[in-house]
């Protein structure tokens, strides 16, 4: 059975957060990494490089598979912030319709910069997803 690529490290998040060059892209990140520290109760751990994730959950495919993966995460990346939301969006439509500037994938979040949403209703969508997330799976 094959492992996911990204796996959680013993990596250093201040170290990670420190070696973001866009310094405003820094600055949200950090503010995001409070956010979600706060309302999942669990520290923020690196996953992979790029990947601040919070958390940790089993998922099993319909084959068998399984896998690990955080419960909520944030990734700086080149173009934008990618938010890892992992119930994805189907179930939270109110809140992303005052959220603000962004774009959706199947379980993230893509902003450009904290500026262009709505942090209360960000908060608020990370808490409601961090509670689904504990009531359908086993977290660790």
């Amino acid at each position: 059975m094959s492992e996911n690529k990204t796996q959680p490290t013993e990596a250093s998040v201040a170290k990670f957060l420190d070696g973001i060059s866009d310094s405003k892209k820094q600055e949200d990140t950090q503010t995001i990494v409070e956010i979600m520290e706060r309302v999942s109760g669990y520290p923020a751990k690196m996953w992979g490089e790029s990947l601040i994730g919070f958390g940790q959950y089993t998922y099993t495919y319909k084959s068998g598979r399984t896998g690990e993966w955080s419960l909520v995460g944030v990734s700086p990346r080149a173009r934008n912030i990618s938010i890892y939301i992992m119930p994805g969006f189907d179930n939270y439509q109110d809140l992303m319709q005052q959220l603000g500037k962004f774009k959706v994938g199947r379980s993230c979040l893509y902003i450009n910069k904290l500026q262009d949403v709505d942090v209360q209703v960000l908060e608020t969508l990370i808490e409601r997803s961090v509670n689904d997330m504990k009531t359908k799976y086993k977290i660790a």
